[in-house]
């Protein structure tokens, strides 16, 4: 079997092996409960990559999303009180109109997107440190569980963060596979000189492609918030370079047109094996970051498509 025919089963493969070797290492690690609450606390992360896979599924890159999540954190401890549960649909709406904006920047004024995105995480971290005062916020915890509390609460042993991952995967999964969005993005993605050929409008298909991650970062910071019980302008911070790493580990290349939401639940499976394992090896935050900084190397290495690529700069 050549490595080309390997190499979309590599995922698989991969979280199969370390789930093993952790496994063998410490037995509890395999208890069904165990594994209900590690799925049940990479959901934040899960549902940020989810919005990732989007802009990188187009040959793109979305660095605001981290910021994004911390800004929609200090959001919802600011205005839960006064707005209730349309403190959601203010979070979402903020999400989705920043990620226009960074769409509108990268296709219209023709900023590459990982200037126009890190440009759009500097507005939100100021809009954060501007609302918070620069200072964690706290929710009111009986409020907070009147109107959000089914987020982090269970159904029978299943963490209902986990049904809301479900949920927004199926819903990706549908726009990927279902939609004229979906396929307009994979075409995009696999050649956009070709898709422009063809007369798409590429330029409204990417800018939703940019919303999309933006609304569901916003959605991950919600679910921060309210696990946390307040926010903070750096409060998500450590979560980028795990969730690009999730999205390309996954089988998803910055190169973008294969891969896709699937393939991000893989890799984010593998991220929290990964990082399951270093904290049963007392392995500490910084290292961790200098490990996943590594991997992300590897990933690029190994699903980057060369033959899209003039020139390395």
């Amino acid at each position: 079997m050549t490595m080309q025919r390997i190499k979309p089963h590599l995922p698989w493969i991969t979280l199969l092996v370390l789930t093993a070797i952790v496994g063998i290492v410490d037995p509890n690690f395999l208890r069904p409960v165990n594994l209900l609450n590690l799925a049940g606390d990479i959901v934040p992360l899960f549902i940020m990559a989810l919005g990732l896979t989007f802009a990188i599924y187009i040959g793109g890159i979305d660095l605001s999303v981290q910021s994004m999540a911390n800004m929609i954190t200090v959001i919802a401890s600011v205005y839960l009180a006064s707005m209730g549960a349309w403190v959601a649909v203010l979070c979402i709406a903020a999400g989705f109109g920043l990620g226009m904006l960074s769409g509108f920047l990268t296709t219209r004024m023709f900023v590459p997107s990982f200037i126009s995105t890190l440009a759009v995480g500097g507005i939100c971290f100021s809009v954060a440190q501007w609302l918070s005062g620069n200072r964690a916020l706290n929710m009111d915890a009986e409020q907070r569980n009147a109107v959000f509390g089914w987020m982090i609460g269970r159904t029978g042993i299943v963490p209902n963060e986990l049904l809301l991952a479900a949920a927004l995967l199926a819903l990706c999964l549908f726009i990927e596979r279902r939609t004229i969005l979906g396929r307009v993005l994979k075409a995009v993605g696999a050649g956009e000189p070709a898709a422009k050929a063809s007369g798409i409008n590429v330029g409204r298909y990417k800018m939703l492609a940019f919303a999309i991650s933006g609304a569901l970062a916003a959605i991950a910071g919600l679910l921060f918030s309210v696990k946390l019980s307040g926010g903070a302008p750096t409060i998500a911070n450590g979560f980028l370079l795990p969730a690009i790493v999730a999205v390309l580990v996954g089988g998803t290349p910055l190169t973008g047109g294969v891969g896709g939401v699937l393939n991000t639940l893989i890799g984010t499976l593998i991220v929290a094996v990964i990082r399951a394992s270093m904290l049963y090896l007392g392995i500490e935050a910084t290292q961790q970051q200098m490990l996943f900084g590594l991997v992300l190397i590897a990933a690029i290495a190994l699903t980057i498509d060369r033959s899209k690529l003039r020139t390395v700069k």
